[in-house]
Protein backbone atom coordinates (compact mmCIF):
# COMPACT_ATOMS: atom_id res chain seq x y z
CA UNK A 1 0.00 0.00 0.00
CA UNK A 2 1.19 3.50 -0.82
CA UNK A 3 2.61 5.35 2.21
CA UNK A 4 2.37 9.06 3.03
CA UNK A 5 6.16 9.29 2.57
CA UNK A 6 5.87 7.93 -0.97
CA UNK A 7 3.16 10.49 -1.76
CA UNK A 8 5.39 13.24 -0.36
CA UNK A 9 8.29 12.08 -2.52
CA UNK A 10 6.11 12.16 -5.64
CA UNK A 11 5.60 15.91 -5.29
CA UNK A 12 7.95 18.44 -6.97
CA UNK A 13 10.32 20.14 -4.48
CA UNK A 14 8.53 23.50 -4.68
CA UNK A 15 5.22 21.86 -3.82
CA UNK A 16 6.59 19.34 -1.31
CA UNK A 17 8.20 22.04 0.83
CA UNK A 18 4.76 23.53 1.47
CA UNK A 19 3.16 20.25 2.54
CA UNK A 20 2.80 19.95 6.31
CA UNK A 21 1.06 16.58 6.62
CA UNK A 22 -0.33 13.71 4.54
CA UNK A 23 -2.75 11.02 5.67
CA UNK A 24 -4.07 8.11 3.62
CA UNK A 25 -7.11 6.27 4.97
CA UNK A 26 -9.33 3.92 2.94
CA UNK A 27 -8.12 5.48 -0.32
CA UNK A 28 -8.71 9.07 0.83
CA UNK A 29 -5.54 11.20 0.85
CA UNK A 30 -5.77 14.26 3.07
CA UNK A 31 -3.03 16.81 2.45
CA UNK A 32 -2.43 19.92 4.57
CA UNK A 33 -0.28 22.58 2.86
CA UNK A 34 1.00 26.01 3.87
CA UNK A 35 -0.05 28.80 1.47
CA UNK A 36 1.44 31.65 3.51
CA UNK A 37 2.64 34.49 1.27
CA UNK A 38 0.81 33.23 -1.83
CA UNK A 39 -1.85 35.28 -3.57
CA UNK A 40 -5.25 33.84 -4.44
CA UNK A 41 -4.29 32.62 -7.93
CA UNK A 42 -1.04 30.97 -6.79
CA UNK A 43 -2.79 29.28 -3.86
CA UNK A 44 -5.37 27.81 -6.26
CA UNK A 45 -2.57 26.59 -8.53
CA UNK A 46 -0.83 24.93 -5.56
CA UNK A 47 -4.04 23.14 -4.64
CA UNK A 48 -4.59 21.93 -8.22
CA UNK A 49 -1.02 20.63 -8.46
CA UNK A 50 -1.37 18.66 -5.23
CA UNK A 51 -4.73 17.22 -6.26
CA UNK A 52 -3.48 16.18 -9.68
CA UNK A 53 -0.23 14.56 -8.57
CA UNK A 54 -1.58 12.81 -5.49
CA UNK A 55 -4.58 11.46 -7.44
CA UNK A 56 -2.13 9.66 -9.76
CA UNK A 57 -0.62 7.61 -6.91
CA UNK A 58 -1.58 3.96 -6.36
CA UNK A 59 -4.28 3.25 -3.78
CA UNK A 60 -5.54 6.87 -3.88
CA UNK A 61 -9.18 7.22 -4.88
CA UNK A 62 -9.90 10.68 -3.49
CA UNK A 63 -7.78 13.72 -2.63
CA UNK A 64 -8.68 16.35 -0.05
CA UNK A 65 -6.44 19.42 0.22
CA UNK A 66 -6.56 21.90 3.10
CA UNK A 67 -4.60 25.11 2.66
CA UNK A 68 -3.54 27.07 5.71
CA UNK A 69 -1.81 30.43 5.90
CA UNK A 70 -0.51 32.78 8.54
CA UNK A 71 -2.53 35.99 8.62
CA UNK A 72 -0.79 38.81 6.76
CA UNK A 73 0.22 41.61 9.11
CA UNK A 74 -1.23 44.37 6.96
CA UNK A 75 -0.64 48.00 7.86
CA UNK A 76 -2.67 51.00 6.75
CA UNK A 77 -1.28 54.43 5.95
CA UNK A 78 -3.84 57.19 5.50
CA UNK A 79 -2.92 59.96 3.05
CA UNK A 80 -4.94 63.04 3.85
CA UNK A 81 -5.26 66.78 3.64
CA UNK A 82 -7.67 69.25 5.06
CA UNK A 83 -8.24 70.79 1.64
CA UNK A 84 -8.93 69.60 -1.90
CA UNK A 85 -6.71 70.34 -4.88
CA UNK A 86 -3.35 69.91 -3.13
CA UNK A 87 -2.29 66.80 -5.07
CA UNK A 88 -3.04 64.19 -2.42
CA UNK A 89 -4.24 61.55 -4.91
CA UNK A 90 -1.24 62.06 -7.19
CA UNK A 91 1.07 61.65 -4.20
CA UNK A 92 -0.74 58.49 -3.05
CA UNK A 93 -0.47 56.83 -6.46
CA UNK A 94 3.21 57.69 -6.84
CA UNK A 95 4.08 56.63 -3.30
CA UNK A 96 2.43 53.27 -3.98
CA UNK A 97 4.35 52.78 -7.23
CA UNK A 98 7.66 53.79 -5.64
CA UNK A 99 7.11 51.45 -2.68
CA UNK A 100 6.19 48.58 -5.02
CA UNK A 101 9.39 49.18 -7.00
CA UNK A 102 11.27 48.98 -3.70
CA UNK A 103 9.85 45.51 -3.07
CA UNK A 104 6.84 46.15 -0.85
CA UNK A 105 3.48 44.51 -1.55
CA UNK A 106 1.26 47.56 -1.83
CA UNK A 107 -2.42 48.25 -2.39
CA UNK A 108 -4.32 51.51 -2.83
CA UNK A 109 -7.83 52.16 -1.54
CA UNK A 110 -9.41 55.17 -3.21
CA UNK A 111 -11.53 56.36 -0.29
CA UNK A 112 -12.54 59.56 -2.07
CA UNK A 113 -16.00 58.10 -2.70
CA UNK A 114 -17.44 61.21 -4.36
CA UNK A 115 -14.42 62.09 -6.50
CA UNK A 116 -12.39 58.94 -7.24
CA UNK A 117 -9.29 59.55 -9.34
CA UNK A 118 -6.96 56.60 -8.68
CA UNK A 119 -8.17 54.55 -11.70
CA UNK A 120 -6.95 57.31 -14.03
CA UNK A 121 -3.72 57.87 -12.12
CA UNK A 122 -2.83 54.15 -12.18
CA UNK A 123 -4.17 53.51 -15.70
CA UNK A 124 -6.87 51.15 -14.44
CA UNK A 125 -10.03 52.91 -15.60
CA UNK A 126 -10.98 50.02 -17.88
CA UNK A 127 -10.25 47.30 -15.31
CA UNK A 128 -13.23 46.20 -13.24
CA UNK A 129 -12.86 44.32 -9.95
CA UNK A 130 -14.54 40.95 -9.63
CA UNK A 131 -16.06 39.41 -6.52
CA UNK A 132 -16.17 36.11 -4.70
CA UNK A 133 -19.34 35.99 -2.67
CA UNK A 134 -19.59 39.33 -0.89
CA UNK A 135 -15.87 40.12 -1.14
CA UNK A 136 -14.33 42.29 -3.85
CA UNK A 137 -11.09 41.22 -5.51
CA UNK A 138 -8.77 44.19 -6.21
CA UNK A 139 -7.46 44.97 -9.67
CA UNK A 140 -3.71 44.64 -10.18
CA UNK A 141 -2.31 47.63 -12.05
CA UNK A 142 0.55 47.41 -14.52
CA UNK A 143 2.79 49.00 -11.86
CA UNK A 144 2.49 46.11 -9.38
CA UNK A 145 0.01 47.99 -7.18
CA UNK A 146 -3.40 46.54 -6.34
CA UNK A 147 -6.30 48.98 -6.48
CA UNK A 148 -9.92 49.36 -5.48
CA UNK A 149 -11.94 52.49 -6.19
CA UNK A 150 -15.57 53.50 -6.60
CA UNK A 151 -14.41 54.83 -9.95
CA UNK A 152 -14.10 51.21 -11.10
CA UNK A 153 -17.62 50.32 -9.95
CA UNK A 154 -19.74 53.09 -11.47
CA UNK A 155 -20.26 54.39 -14.99
CA UNK A 156 -17.73 57.06 -16.08
CA UNK A 157 -18.95 60.55 -15.25
CA UNK A 158 -21.78 59.34 -13.03
CA UNK A 159 -22.24 61.40 -9.86
CA UNK A 160 -22.41 59.65 -6.50
CA UNK A 161 -24.99 61.37 -4.29
CA UNK A 162 -24.94 59.34 -1.07
CA UNK A 163 -25.49 60.22 2.55
CA UNK A 164 -22.88 59.48 5.21
CA UNK A 165 -23.89 55.91 6.18
CA UNK A 166 -23.72 54.76 2.56
CA UNK A 167 -20.21 56.14 2.10
CA UNK A 168 -19.13 54.33 5.27
CA UNK A 169 -20.54 51.08 3.93
CA UNK A 170 -18.76 51.58 0.58
CA UNK A 171 -15.47 52.25 2.35
CA UNK A 172 -15.92 49.05 4.35
CA UNK A 173 -16.32 47.01 1.16
CA UNK A 174 -13.13 48.47 -0.29
CA UNK A 175 -11.13 47.94 2.89
CA UNK A 176 -12.43 44.41 3.57
CA UNK A 177 -11.68 43.16 0.06
CA UNK A 178 -9.51 40.14 -0.73
CA UNK A 179 -6.15 41.91 -0.45
CA UNK A 180 -4.40 38.53 0.01
CA UNK A 181 -0.63 39.03 0.41
CA UNK A 182 -0.78 42.85 0.38
CA UNK A 183 1.29 44.09 3.31
CA UNK A 184 0.65 47.82 3.06
CA UNK A 185 -2.52 49.70 2.15
CA UNK A 186 -2.31 53.36 1.22
CA UNK A 187 -5.70 54.99 1.67
CA UNK A 188 -6.37 58.08 -0.43
CA UNK A 189 -8.76 59.99 1.82
CA UNK A 190 -11.16 62.67 0.56
CA UNK A 191 -10.49 66.27 1.55
CA UNK A 192 -11.65 67.50 4.90
CA UNK A 193 -12.55 65.82 8.19
CA UNK A 194 -15.91 64.18 7.56
CA UNK A 195 -17.71 60.82 7.64
CA UNK A 196 -15.20 58.83 5.57
CA UNK A 197 -12.28 60.02 7.69
CA UNK A 198 -14.10 59.16 10.92
CA UNK A 199 -15.02 55.68 9.66
CA UNK A 200 -11.44 55.05 8.60
CA UNK A 201 -9.96 56.21 11.89
CA UNK A 202 -12.46 54.49 14.17
CA UNK A 203 -12.98 51.20 12.36
CA UNK A 204 -9.73 50.48 10.54
CA UNK A 205 -7.10 52.11 12.80
CA UNK A 206 -4.35 53.32 10.44
CA UNK A 207 -0.76 52.73 11.54
CA UNK A 208 0.11 56.26 10.49
CA UNK A 209 -0.87 59.27 8.39
CA UNK A 210 0.85 61.31 5.70
CA UNK A 211 -0.49 64.86 5.34
CA UNK A 212 -0.20 66.75 2.05
CA UNK A 213 -0.25 70.51 1.66
CA UNK A 214 0.82 73.21 -0.74
CA UNK A 215 3.05 75.98 0.69
CA UNK A 216 0.33 78.64 0.87
CA UNK A 217 -1.15 79.72 4.19
CA UNK A 218 -4.74 78.76 3.30
CA UNK A 219 -3.81 75.13 2.57
CA UNK A 220 -1.62 74.95 5.67
CA UNK A 221 -4.52 76.03 7.90
CA UNK A 222 -6.56 73.07 6.61
CA UNK A 223 -3.60 70.69 6.82
CA UNK A 224 -3.27 71.63 10.48
CA UNK A 225 -6.91 70.61 10.99
CA UNK A 226 -6.22 67.24 9.39
CA UNK A 227 -3.24 66.69 11.70
CA UNK A 228 -5.40 67.58 14.68
CA UNK A 229 -8.02 65.00 13.64
CA UNK A 230 -5.38 62.27 13.33
CA UNK A 231 -3.92 63.19 16.71
CA UNK A 232 -7.35 63.12 18.36
CA UNK A 233 -7.67 59.55 17.06
CA UNK A 234 -4.17 58.58 18.26
CA UNK A 235 -2.92 58.01 14.70
CA UNK A 236 0.82 58.80 14.46
CA UNK A 237 1.79 61.44 11.91
CA UNK A 238 4.42 60.04 9.54
CA UNK A 239 5.04 63.55 8.25
CA UNK A 240 4.04 66.43 5.99
CA UNK A 241 4.69 66.61 2.24
CA UNK A 242 4.88 69.98 0.50
CA UNK A 243 3.38 69.65 -2.99
CA UNK A 244 3.50 72.14 -5.87
CA UNK A 245 6.66 73.57 -4.34
CA UNK A 246 8.40 75.77 -6.89
CA UNK A 247 7.99 76.13 -10.63
CA UNK A 248 10.69 76.28 -13.31
CA UNK A 249 9.61 78.36 -16.30
CA UNK A 250 10.05 76.29 -19.49
CA UNK A 251 10.71 79.46 -21.53
CA UNK A 252 13.16 81.51 -19.49
CA UNK A 253 14.36 78.84 -17.08
CA UNK A 254 13.80 81.04 -14.05
CA UNK A 255 12.35 79.49 -10.88
CA UNK A 256 9.31 80.98 -9.19
CA UNK A 257 7.03 80.10 -6.27
CA UNK A 258 3.40 80.81 -7.23
CA UNK A 259 2.12 79.11 -4.05
CA UNK A 260 4.86 80.40 -1.78
CA UNK A 261 7.90 78.53 -0.50
CA UNK A 262 8.72 76.49 2.58
CA UNK A 263 5.34 76.88 4.25
CA UNK A 264 4.79 73.15 4.84
CA UNK A 265 8.29 72.68 6.21
CA UNK A 266 7.77 75.58 8.58
CA UNK A 267 4.41 74.13 9.66
CA UNK A 268 6.07 70.77 10.30
CA UNK A 269 8.56 72.44 12.64
CA UNK A 270 5.81 74.37 14.40
CA UNK A 271 3.67 71.26 14.84
CA UNK A 272 6.62 69.04 15.77
CA UNK A 273 6.07 66.53 12.99
CA UNK A 274 8.59 65.27 10.40
CA UNK A 275 8.93 67.00 7.04
CA UNK A 276 9.07 64.31 4.34
CA UNK A 277 10.02 66.42 1.33
CA UNK A 278 8.82 68.51 -1.60
CA UNK A 279 7.24 67.76 -4.97
CA UNK A 280 7.65 70.54 -7.56
CA UNK A 281 4.87 72.12 -9.61
CA UNK A 282 5.63 70.71 -13.06
CA UNK A 283 3.77 70.24 -16.33
CA UNK A 284 5.41 66.83 -16.72
CA UNK A 285 3.77 65.52 -13.52
CA UNK A 286 0.36 66.77 -14.65
CA UNK A 287 0.66 65.18 -18.11
CA UNK A 288 1.94 61.88 -16.69
CA UNK A 289 -0.93 61.80 -14.18
CA UNK A 290 -3.57 62.49 -16.84
CA UNK A 291 -2.22 59.62 -18.98
CA UNK A 292 -1.93 57.10 -16.16
CA UNK A 293 1.85 56.93 -16.18
CA UNK A 294 3.06 57.85 -12.66
CA UNK A 295 6.48 59.55 -12.66
CA UNK A 296 7.53 57.22 -9.81
CA UNK A 297 7.48 54.34 -12.30
CA UNK A 298 10.81 55.59 -13.69
CA UNK A 299 14.03 57.13 -12.42
CA UNK A 300 13.61 60.60 -13.91
CA UNK A 301 13.89 63.81 -11.92
CA UNK A 302 10.26 63.79 -10.81
CA UNK A 303 10.26 60.07 -10.15
CA UNK A 304 13.18 60.57 -7.79
CA UNK A 305 11.23 63.25 -5.89
CA UNK A 306 8.45 60.75 -5.15
CA UNK A 307 10.89 57.94 -4.46
CA UNK A 308 12.64 60.04 -1.82
CA UNK A 309 9.38 60.55 0.06
CA UNK A 310 8.54 56.84 -0.34
CA UNK A 311 11.94 55.99 1.17
CA UNK A 312 11.18 58.20 4.18
CA UNK A 313 7.84 56.44 4.63
CA UNK A 314 9.51 53.05 4.27
CA UNK A 315 12.09 53.96 6.94
CA UNK A 316 9.28 55.03 9.26
CA UNK A 317 7.50 51.71 8.75
CA UNK A 318 10.69 49.77 9.48
CA UNK A 319 11.13 51.62 12.78
CA UNK A 320 7.65 50.81 14.08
Amino acid sequence: MTSPAEIQNSLPPGVAQRVRSIKLTDGVATVVADATGLNRATSAELQRDIERIVAEQPDVSEVRVALMADKVQRRIIAVGSGKGGVGKSTLTANLAVALARAGRKVGVVDADIYGPSQPMLLDASNSKPTAEGQQLIPVESEFGVKLLSMGQLIAPGKAIAWRGPMTGSALGQLMDAAWDDTELLLVDLPPGTGDVQLTMLQKFKPAGAVVVSTPQDLALIDATRAIDLFRQSDVPIVGIVENMAGYLCPHCGQPSDPFGSGGAEGAARALDVPFLGRIPLAMEIRVASDTGQPPAANDGTYGQAFSGIAAALSDWLDRQ
